[in-house]
């Protein structure tokens, strides 16, 4: 069966990736936010997980208001990156794994998740930026393939943190029922503390950052007995974002060891990163095991 080996939870602002594209990985202003990705490039390549399982929120990019799905799960073999308005990034598609994707679809809603599909729409900023920075070697092709899991955050209603967490957990059961001996990551992107607009645009919170990363790790049921009302007063509009870090939490194990994190604020957004290791990775490394690939 496939095991999870670990989880990661990333922002995923578009100047990542822009920054990225040009170059500014030394300069003072973004040298501590790269710098705090090093340990998860490193962990990557070593472990070289075979899936990456994505939360994410799409940004009105390929899906839009007419009809924003709750949660959809991607299932094309191959995601091309979206335009969205400033011209397309130079970055090459990433491969999906549509027998797995069908699978965890299919293994929801037998969980009573009621599910939509997608294939064929590009992905933007929620998956290509923190991408970019994790696994940075990607110019002529990405090393990994990826499952990615939209998550609404933009229309109302929206899914409740405790409902997000429960996914998690369900989506951690349709890929240790999964049959083909894989090893996979579940990341969850978006947020930290952010508005984008109205009158506390521009807002941040260090503190409430810092108090909901420790809760994510120590005590994400606290998390999830909070609402979306919660997220937003505490930590902005957009700091709703923050429920794809629980979903992916929820696919985490109890004892699961957070083997990094890096806080930095620079701008409008708070960007953070954080790492966590299944005890199982220690036996799945690639020199313990033999491996088809994918």
């Amino acid at each position: 069966m496939a095991t999870i080996i670990g989880g990661i939870g990333t922002s995923h602002t578009p100047t990542i990736g822009i920054a990225f594209d040009q170059g500014k990985q030394q300069h003072p202003a973004w040298a501590p936010l790269f710098k705090g990705y090093e340990p998860i490039v490193e962990w990557l390549a070593r472990m070289r997980p075979d899936v990456l399982v994505m939360f994410y929120n799409d940004h009105a990019n390929s899906f839009f208001f007419d009809h924003y799905p709750t949660f959809a799960v991607g299932l094309s073999d191959r995601h091309t990156v979206a335009d969205e308005g400033l011209g397309l990034r130079p970055v090459p598609p990433v491969n999906g794994h549509p027998a797995m994707a069908r699978h965890i679809a299919e293994s929801l809603v037998t969980d009573e998740f009621d599910i939509s599909v997608f294939t064929d729409l590009p992905i933007d900023h929620g998956c290509f930026s923190p991408l970019s920075v994790m696994w940075p070697e990607h110019a002529t092709g990405w090393p990994g393939v990826i499952v990615p899991i939209e998550m609404n955050v933009l229309q109302h209603p929206m899914p409740t943190p405790r409902r997000c967490y429960k996914l998690g957990q369900a989506v951690r059961r349709a890929i240790e029922s999964y049959p083909e001996d894989l090893d996979v990551v579940v990341v969850g992107t978006g947020g930290l503390s952010h508005q984008l607009s109205g009158e506390r645009a521009g807002y941040n919170d260090s503190d409430w950052d810092l108090r909901f990363l420790d809760l994510l790790t120590k005590n994400p049921h606290t998390l999830a007995d909070m609402t979306h009302g919660d997220f937003i007063e505490l930590g902005g509009s957009e700091g709703a974002e923050v429920i794809m870090w629980l979903a992916m939490r929820g696919a985490l194990s109890n004892n699961v060891a957070k083997l990094h994190q890096n806080y930095y604020l620079a701008m409008t957004a708070a960007w953070a990163v954080q790492l966590y290791e299944e005890p199982v990775a220690a036996t799945r490394r690639p020199a313990a095991k033999s491996r088809a690939g994918v």
